[in-house]
């Protein structure tokens, strides 16, 4: 089965390429390779793709990339933008809140199957590499039927089944956090962290113009809250429910409210000249360059930037994401005293209170601040770049 979470040092050497290496042509001093990057579906796996796939073609500018999403998923519109084809394939997850609506699973699976082949067929990858989502799986699986050399990127610190299915036959696996020897072979991973948006890993914005780009006074703290690109309707309920607290205590607000129902925290937040408050934030280097504290659901994406950003957070995570990784993703810092974190169900009587305390007490902003600063990886893009390629190169 497919789920959302198919995310998203050493090796043993597998064949390269569909036909081996004799006759695919490989000429490394101008370029050639030819590499499926696969998944989708959120954010949090497309920007790290994209971010891979840019790193890939700037250490070899002629290599061909061709991505493979799910039809009618995100990934269908931002890969485009970020100049790269691709091809889509029908795919869906495995819906836990509704068995009925799983009935078709199995064959959109199979029609999946045969999208891949005929894709895998005229393309003629050399290299294929999942970065999570549905359409990870019947790529991934396919590739390695046909002896392939396949690259897994595992954002959380929970794998998902299907990656951890296929990263019995990966190439290599590249990982976000140590640890993740109970879900792939030990020999195969590499850590490298997650792959960063080079406008927040390189982002030189200051705090004093990030403030002045949200309207907001630079001498005031102010608290970031993102929940994604659908809103989190524990954190914006919480903070909707006790704006007059956080404007009580001389705090200012950047508030995500994501899609649903956004119009109706728009509404609330208005009403406040100490509040910024919009459906989705374009420039997230601005935010993280005004932010003193953050309040942000624990997707892998988030925690990755998080730590690059340097940034006081309170986690709130999303309780039913698959295997409950968000919880996963947050705890792994919450034990290195690098964030604080409260339960979805205790946002509305905790959240405030806490992100109050928190702004009150600069000892405890100043510890997880290097706490979590410690964690990051930055060229996470290139590492994974390089050893792709490093990969592919023809042995003497």
């Amino acid at each position: 089965m497919i789920s959302e979470n198919t995310n998203n040092e050493q090796h043993q050497s597998t064949p390269l390429g569909a036909g081996g290496q004799q006759g695919l042509g490989y000429n490394f001093g101008g370029g050639g390779l030819r590499i499926i990057i696969a998944g989708g579906g959120t954010g949090g796996h497309i920007f790290p793709a994209i971010a891979i796939a840019n790193a890939i073609k700037k250490l070899q500018p002629q290599t061909e990339i061709l991505f493979v999403g799910a039809k009618g998923k995100m990934e269908m519109e931002k890969v485009p933008q970020a100049g790269y084809k691709i091809e889509a394939i029908d795919i869906a997850g495995f819906n836990r809140s509704s068995l009925i609506k799983n009935i078709s699973l199995p064959v959109k699976l199979v029609k999946s199957f045969w999208q891949v082949r005929k894709i895998v067929a005229k393309f003629k990858p050399d290299a294929v590499v999942g970065v999570g989502g549905y359409s990870s799986f019947p790529v991934l699986k396919h590739a390695q039927l046909k002896s392939i050399p396949t690259f897994i990127h595992e954002s959380n610190s929970y794998a998902g089944q299907s990656n951890m299915m296929l990263g019995k036959n990966a190439t290599k696996i590249f990982v976000a956090s140590d640890g993740m020897e109970k879900f792939f072979p030990a020999e195969k991973i590499k850590i490298t962290g997650n792959p960063v948006r080079s406008s927040i890993a390189k982002s030189n914005v200051s705090h004093k113009e990030a403030c002045k780009f949200f309207g907001l006074d630079e001498s005031r703290k102010t608290v970031l809250a993102v929940g994604g690109s659908l809103g989190a309707r524990s954190i914006n309920e919480a903070l909707a429910s006790k704006l007059d607290a956080i404007v009580g205590h001389n705090l200012q607000l950047i508030w995500q409210t994501g899609k649903t129902t956004a119009a109706e925290y728009k509404a609330k937040g208005n009403a406040y000249k100490d509040l910024w408050v919009d459906e989705f934030i374009t420039q997230m280097e601005m935010a993280y360059a005004a932010a003193d504290i953050v309040i942000s659901r624990a997707g892998a994406m988030a925690v990755t930037e998080l730590c690059v950003a340097k940034k006081p957070v309170i986690f709130v995570p999303f309780p039913f994401a698959s295997e409950d990784h968000q919880t996963v993703n947050a705890m792994h810092l919450v034990e290195k005293k690098a964030a604080l974190i409260i339960k979805d169900n205790e946002a509305n009587d905790k959240l405030v209170a806490a992100t109050i305390s928190l702004a009150e007490n600069e000892v405890l902003q100043r510890q997880l601040s290097e706490n979590i600063g410690k964690l990051a990886l930055a060229d996470a893009d290139e590492i994974i770049a390089r050893e792709i390629i490093g990969e592919m190169k023809p042995q003497p």
